[in-house]
């Protein structure tokens, strides 16, 4: 007999205590439906299902940001369509006007309407926004909540700004560009410190009224849950320079004065197409199609990055489900076997 040491009873305390910390861990098992509460439930299992989480809340975040994304598409889209609308106008106006059946002052009725057409494709290209920014003049610009009165801005991107000041080099229509054969200040010989000219050198001229090349916005999305796995796209100028229907006053098919607005103001800063004789009207049915077919382009390229957006919508939301049956099956409890 053994007097101060009862092995039997030290024995079953130990059982004891043993099938209470199973018991514990069990019942928060069961209460938090994880398995891995701690690294010491399992560290190899913890690592390799936080890894899982950030992935699948990446892919979820990526799906979000595709969305996001075939808003601004679809925003842009719609203010086409109705760029679209206006230029099939002006062209009926310009076969109308060709027509030797019009007197002079029948052309100058038609000639005002298109004036003021051009006026508002050139509205729509300097106000179209999504979140702020800018999406079709060619400069992705964001709007300020507020400015005040006089306020000069640093950084401007708009390359149709007539006279402003700006620091940054941005500005391709300034004062001290060089004209070739008195057409187009803009022309491609301008001088420009920065390097950012979105109407730079190479662009087709119509007509030789017109050097001045669309300018472009790239907008990144984030498509995947990692670096790199990005898609970009890109959006053209789609105001009435860009698009050929407006030039420089006086010369060959565009009004001898400055008569298009730039949409946000009453103060003319280009010429419209001339449609005051048939001999120019034919000319502007031509420039108006190039115009029609530059916009069906870009609202097909529009509509081809949604298609491939919606794609990637189905895919990563696949990708997340699939990852997340993966991460359950690894930090999940089996209600069955912790019972």
């Amino acid at each position: 007999m053994r007097i101060n040491h009862n092995i039997a009873a030290l024995n079953t305390y130990r059982q004891l205590t043993i099938g209470q910390n199973a018991a514990t861990k069990n019942m928060e098992k069961l209460s938090s439906g994880l398995r891995i509460n701690r690294a010491g439930d399992d560290a190899a299992g913890l690592a390799i299902s936080e890894k899982m989480r950030g992935q699948i809340r990446g892919l979820e975040q990526a799906s979000r940001n595709a969305q996001d994304g075939i808003s601004l598409i679809q925003t842009a889209e719609g203010a086409l369509n109705e760029v679209h609308s206006i230029l099939q106008r002006m062209r009926e106006l310009a076969v109308q006007a060709a027509n030797d059946t019009n007197t002079g002052t029948d052309r100058d009725e038609i000639q005002k309407e298109i004036n003021q057409l051009t006026s508002e494709i050139n509205r729509i290209g300097n106000t179209t926004e999504f979140n702020t920014q800018k999406l079709l003049n060619g400069t992705r610009t964001t709007t300020p909540l507020s400015t005040p009165a006089g306020a000069t801005q640093n950084g401007g991107n708009d390359p149709q700004s007539a006279g402003a000041t700006q620091n940054g080099g941005n500005d391709p229509q300034s004062a001290g560009a060089t004209q070739n054969g008195g057409n187009d200040p803009q022309s491609a010989g301008a001088t420009q410190n920065g390097g950012n000219d979105p109407q730079s050198a190479g662009a087709t001229q119509n007509g030789g009224n017109d050097s001045q090349s669309a300018g472009t916005i790239e907008i990144t999305l984030q498509i995947g849950a990692n670096q790199s796995q990005s898609l970009t796209i890109d959006i053209q100028d789609m105001r009435a320079r860009a698009l050929g229907i407006t030039g420089t006053a006086g010369t060959s098919g565009f009004t001898a004065t400055n008569t298009v607005t730039d949409g946000t103001n009453n103060d003319t800063v280009e010429a419209a197409l001339d449609v005051s004789n048939a001999a120019n009207a034919s000319a502007a049915i031509t420039r108006i199609q190039i115009a029609i077919d530059r916009v069906s382009a870009e609202r097909s390229k529009l509509g081809a990055y949604q298609n491939r957006l919606e794609h990637t919508i189905n895919n990563l939301s696949t990708s997340a489900e699939n990852l997340q049956a993966a991460e359950s099956r690894i930090r999940d409890v089996d209600y069955a076997l912790a019972a």
